[in-house]
């Protein structure tokens, strides 16, 4: 073998590996849009696109095994399926793009719906007739294709001049984005819009000019034809996946990356590791099959530890700027605990505990929305039921003494136990009970025993308070979700369409109206969530305007205040009450300005416990002005169904004169 016939096996090769990996790849990306973003009709129409060159993606790889001219003919007409139909959803793409800017046009949806007819019509007369294509095979090693037909320049006038409008229909969405981020991914969709076309457009020269370059020409543009179609194809992907989408564009970027690497990548260092099998066999004269288990797992795994040692430049391409805050979310999710991982670290102290003093009966109990709840026991768990049947509240009071400890003689007895407060680390909150048997000796302990004993209550109260903590923070991310999605639809909407054709929502119509009125109580006294408040909208505001010398911050201010009043339950109620409590909550909060934790502390409740009842006490609030507000309009529309009589009234009178 010479070493041009050697150079063109070696490019052969490394042309069929890439092809599979194209393959691949496309494939994979297909599946991605498929079951990420397919509610949008662009990434839809995309996802066409991609389907249609994975088949001719495919039958390449296939028809590189095929040997027989013959037996090509088959698989080479079945690859006309994907290059007949890109044109057509080149056209759709395009299409979608503009629809997704606003521009919609009946004439481009039919034009879409002829031009995936006459696809299909070329592919009938390739696969029945010798119009387009003959069914002469141009057979080569490195690229079989179908010879050229009569009418074979009628589908390349076709190909060229739908893919043409395409292009312009994307250059056209491009000029109509208005935001740089916009506009920017469809500069990518631009600049990769050719990459289905040249997945195809080598097999339209190899069939209209197969004798006419040389083998090294041919398979070098195939060469590098491959290795572009695969890099724009991911660009486009890139692109597309953002369309329509409510997720934060990191997410949509890791997401990808992740799948990328995850999926395609993982499959290409599979597919070279198996490409190396030939000599490999050769060399360690070893059977195919056991070469080829090593090779697949010993791949598996080292493409893992790749992945690992490239985690720091992973994570610049997908987080950049944000780097420091996703360092800092890992090291929350990683170093949170659940509440079953924190009973069970109680547990454990207990336990230490109960061995220590050599007792066994001991159990602790935590404080949640304002009653106690076992955490961990040990011993018999009725002791710890019994306790809570026979304890009240109202007994806390007398914990609140001089106890150290690592004397157990300053802990308060109630109920044949030995009880110890574990308070926050300032002391201000009471977050749970230790309970634990009378000790039989409760002055013979070591200076080491007590050390520990004050280290293990320390532990438990630090584990108490996490756990609350981490409550607090989950609750806050509950409320948050509604916001979070608001945010994201907010961000993912652009105003494409002309503003007379905006249409204009009123608060009332808003699902987050409870939101609003939670700002505007946020900035009572004063500050832009109230001065720009959407409830300044409200027929109810704008009545009062007059009263406070229009000032409309001063008029929202009083129709707050008055809902308010009308949540204030009568006198003669017990403060202890639901009305009562949701009241005080938006008083000491809100208008008094006093801290949760301290607006907590006054209603004697956890800190999460308020969230809940403050989310509750805001809809409440809404609620009361949404009755305040549908008064008003029906005493409107009295009113002026009544002038309407009144006018009807005197006209009939002068009539009648």
């Amino acid at each position: 073998m010479n070493s041009n016939n050697l150079l063109l096996e070696l490019l052969n090769r490394l042309n069929l590996a890439i092809s599979a990996a194209n393959l691949l790849l496309t494939f994979s990306l297909f599946v991605y849009i498929v079951t990420h973003n397919f509610r949008n009709s662009a990434a839809r129409a995309f996802a066409a696109l991609l389907g249609f060159v994975t088949i001719v993606n495919g039958v390449d790889v296939v028809i590189a095994q095929v040997n027989n001219p013959e037996a090509a003919t088959g698989w080479l007409k079945l690859q006309w399926i994907g290059i007949a139909m890109v044109p057509a959803a080149y056209l759709h793409f395009s299409d979608a793009l503009l629809r997704s800017t606003g521009n919609v046009s009946r004439f481009r949806r039919w034009a879409t719906v002829v031009a995936y007819a006459t696809g299909g019509l070329f592919f009938i007369l390739v696969w029945t007739t010798d119009l387009i294509v003959d069914r002469a095979v141009a057979y080569a090693p490195w690229a079989t294709q179908l010879t050229a037909g009569p009418f074979f320049w009628v589908f390349v006038a076709y190909f060229f001049i739908t893919s043409a409008w395409g292009f312009a229909n994307t250059l056209w969405a491009r000029q109509r984005a208005l935001t740089p981020t916009s506009r920017r991914r469809m500069t990518y969709l631009v600049a990769s819009f050719a990459a289905p076309g040249l997945a195809v457009y080598p097999y339209l020269l190899l069939a209209s000019v197969p004798a006419r370059l040389p083998p090294m020409v041919i398979i070098i543009l195939l060469l590098v034809g491959n290795i572009g179609v695969g890099t724009m194809i991911v660009v486009m992907t890139y692109s597309v996946a953002y369309l329509g989408a409510l997720a934060p564009d990191r997410v949509i970027k890791h997401d990808l990356v992740t799948y990328i690497f995850q999926g395609p990548l993982l499959g290409l260092f599979v597919l070279t590791a198996v490409l190396l099998l030939p000599p490999l066999e050769e060399w360690l004269g070893l059977p195919r099959e056991t070469v080829l288990v090593f090779i697949i797992v010993g791949g598996i795994i080292f493409y893992q530890v790749i992945l690992e040692w490239l985690k720091p430049v992973y994570d610049l391409l997908v987080y950049q700027r944000d780097r420091s805050e996703i360092q800092l979310w890992r090291a929350l999710r990683d170093r949170m605990l659940t509440a079953s991982d924190i009973n069970q670290v109680l547990e454990n102290i207990l336990t230490s505990i109960c061995d220590l003093l050599r007792v066994e009966h001991g159990f602790v109990i935590v404080l949640d929305e304002g009653r106690f709840s076992v955490a961990a026991s040990s011993g018999d768990p009725s002791v710890a039921q019994a306790f809570l049947n026979a304890f009240d509240l109202t007994e806390l009071a007398g914990l609140n003494g001089d106890i150290a400890a690592d004397d157990l003689t300053t802990w308060p007895e109630r109920h044949g136990l030995r009880l110890y407060p574990l308070r926050s680390q300032d002391g201000a909150f009471l977050l749970g009970l230790l309970a634990v048997q009378m000790p039989t000796q409760l002055g013979e302990m070591s200076d080491r025993e007590r050390n520990l004993l004050d280290r293990l209550l320390k532990q438990a109260q630090i584990s108490l308070e996490d756990r609350h903590l981490q409550q607090g923070v989950l609750t806050l991310l509950k409320q948050l979700q509604p916001q979070f999605d608001n945010i994201q639809r907010w961000r993912t909407t652009v105003p494409y369409t002309a503003p007379t054709a905006v249409l204009q929502h009123t608060p009332l119509q808003a699902a987050d109206f409870p939101q609003f009125v939670k700002d505007a109580l946020r900035d009572y006294w004063g500050g832009p969530r109230l001065t720009q408040s959407p409830l300044l909208h409200l027929r109810v505001v704008r009545q009062r305007l007059r009263e406070f010398d229009n000032n409309p911050a001063k008029a929202l201010r009083a129709v707050l205040t008055e809902a308010m009043e009308a949540l204030k339950p009568p006198e003669g109620q017990a403060h202890s009450q639901q009305e009562w409590l949701l009241y005080n909550i938006l008083d000491l909060k809100f208008i008094q300005g006093y801290r949760s934790r301290d607006v907590a502390q006054r209603l004697a409740m956890s800190e999460s416990d308020l969230y809940r009842k403050q989310r509750a006490a805001i809809e409440e609030l809404a609620r009361a002005i949404l009755a305040m507000e549908q008064a008003l309009a029906e005493e409107e529309t009295l009113a002026s169904a009544t002038d309407e009589h009144a006018t009807a009234d005197k006209n009939e009178k002068g009539t009648n004169q």
